[in-house]
């Protein structure tokens, strides 16, 4: 099974244990889409606005003083906007419903989001050695 395979069925996993997740995408840091299960046409803007949060995001903690870019999460009116960091070279961006447990959001995505880390950053070791 390929990384991104495994991390789409890391996505759909997800989304079972969270029904309030409406979508879920992994993309690298500089806003490709790695893996993503959303509307089609929604994942490669979703994926490029995700790199620019995750750039003011990193420049805040650094400035601030407040370590490496962990989590972010945007509230809407009809919903949320959760990115989370995922090893060192990807991120995790879930769209939710405004009525979703926030507390067990951050539980599940926190999970995914090292699992589907350790998936990416090892395939690109993999590649780096061949």
């Amino acid at each position: 099974m390929t990384a991104e395979a495994e991390v789409l069925g890391e996505l759909r996993r997800l989304r079972a244990r969270l029904p309030q997740l409406t979508g879920a995408l992994a993309a690298s840091a500089d806003g490709l889409v790695l893996a993503h299960d959303t509307v089609d046409g929604e994942a490669e803007t979703v994926a490029a606005l995700t790199a620019a949060a995750l750039g003011v995001g990193q420049r805040l903690t650094d400035s601030t003083g407040q370590g490496r870019f962990r989590e972010l999460l945007v509230r809407g009116e009809t919903g949320y906007v959760a990115t989370y960091a995922a090893g060192a070279s990807a991120v995790l961006t879930l769209l939710a419903e405004p009525r979703i447990n926030v507390g067990r959001l951050h539980l599940e995505a926190r999970r995914s989001s090292a699992l589907i880390g350790e998936l990416v950053d090892g395939a690109l070791e993999r590649k780096d050695l061949n």
